[in-house]
């Protein structure tokens, strides 16, 4: 198995083959961890991102709970715990239209079984003090939460390693035919390697791997750009989301201010209307925030795709090919069933029925 891509999606799909008991061999043109994983503040917020999107909020919703389980295997395989919260989300709302909306959502989620609380007024601060004035009532969803997006890809590469896999960063692949006896072979900077299949989950870059036969993949670079603040007085007590923006209370006294949304190509400056246009918002949010020290700022290109949601599935072009790409925002949360989806494509198990909604078919020939 060749894998192309050591993102969270790569990663975590090396060490599902490897545990399954692949030889896995992981390609990454930068050093792991180094595309849109760095720049992500890795929520996992199925019930917001998948505002509007039913598709998105089920296959979220499933991730979502297989990440319990999923953190506590890899804990047990890599040797150590990455950060891990699930201290909920507070989805506030600055004027009353957006407040109709989450009430809306909340009246809808209850059909669904999910626990939220409609907060306004004494309770919305009792629940969040720091929130500024502007706050008209916000949704409360306690499953909702966190992880360390670069401390869970380093784990996973250490567990995949621990199975026999192995990484090599800093190589970058151009190309993915036919080759002899069913074989594909990947054409890279450091020469020709083949492989029975190959995973495509190269995030931003996957479009710049030609596949004989197929169109390009349709993914595109979104600039996200995400600020740390040191703040060490009282930290908010879970994730604040606004219109505008997100703030993550992180260990140590930061909070993480997310995210830009920038369609400029690969472009991967910090600037300065991005770096302004966060911390006004997250201001406004909390204006007490104004007191925080800024620490820096990290720049990611998501992979964009045709769509909402991820391309997870067999090429029909190039039979063993398996595209796991353009997962856009949520690739940290969605990592956990992308990677059991292609664990099931290359074991051949029972086609999973989440696979019908994310079929590269629908987006062209590939």
């Amino acid at each position: 198995m060749i894998v192309i891509g050591a993102g969270i999606i790569g990663s975590a799909v090396a060490w599902e083959l490897a545990a399954a008991g692949a030889r896995v061999r992981v390609l990454d043109m930068r050093a792991p961890a180094g595309g849109a994983t760095q720049a992500s503040a890795a929520m996992l917020a199925p019930y917001i991102e998948g505002h509007g999107s039913e598709a998105l909020s089920a296959v979220g919703q499933r991730s979502l709970q297989a990440y319990d389980g999923f953190i506590e295997r890899l804990a047990s395989e890599a040797g150590r715990r990455p950060l891990y919260d699930r201290r909920g989300t507070l989805e506030v709302a600055r004027d009353e239209a957006h407040g109709r909306r989450l009430r809306a959502s909340a009246e809808a989620l209850a059909t669904e079984g999910v626990e939220t609380t409609w907060l306004e007024g004494p309770s919305l601060h009792a629940a969040e003090p720091l929130l500024g004035p502007g706050a008209v009532g916000a949704l409360l969803v306690p499953c909702h939460g966190f992880v360390g997006g670069t401390d869970l890809t380093e784990a996973l590469l250490i567990a995949a390693t621990a199975r026999g896999a192995v990484i090599e960063d800093h190589v970058r692949a151009t190309r993915v035919r036919a080759g002899s006896n069913g074989r594909l072979v990947v054409e890279t900077t450091r020469g020709a390697m083949t492989a029975d299949r190959v995973v495509l989950a190269g995030g931003s870059w996957s479009g710049q791997v030609a596949v004989d036969g197929a169109d390009p993949v349709p993914v595109h670079p979104v600039r996200g750009q995400l600020l740390h603040l040191a703040w060490p007085e009282q930290p908010l007590a879970r994730i604040v989301w606004g219109a505008d923006c997100y703030l993550v209370p992180w260990p140590g006294g930061e909070v993480l201010v997310g995210a830009t949304v920038e369609d400029v190509g690969f472009d991967e400056r910090a600037t300065v209307a991005g770096v302004t246009g966060l911390i006004e918002a997250a201001c406004a949010l909390v204006p007490r925030l104004g007191d925080a020290a800024f620490t820096s700022v990290r720049v990611g290109l998501r992979p964009g795709g045709i769509d909402d949601l991820p391309i997870v599935g067999p090429s029909a072009a190039l039979p063993g090919l398996i595209y796991a790409t353009a997962h856009y925002r949520n690739g940290v949360l969605l990592a956990p069933l992308t990677a059991q989806l292609v664990r099931g494509l290359v074991m051949d198990e029972p086609a999973d029925p989440a696979l019908a909604h994310l079929s590269p078919a629908r987006a062209g020939a590939l």
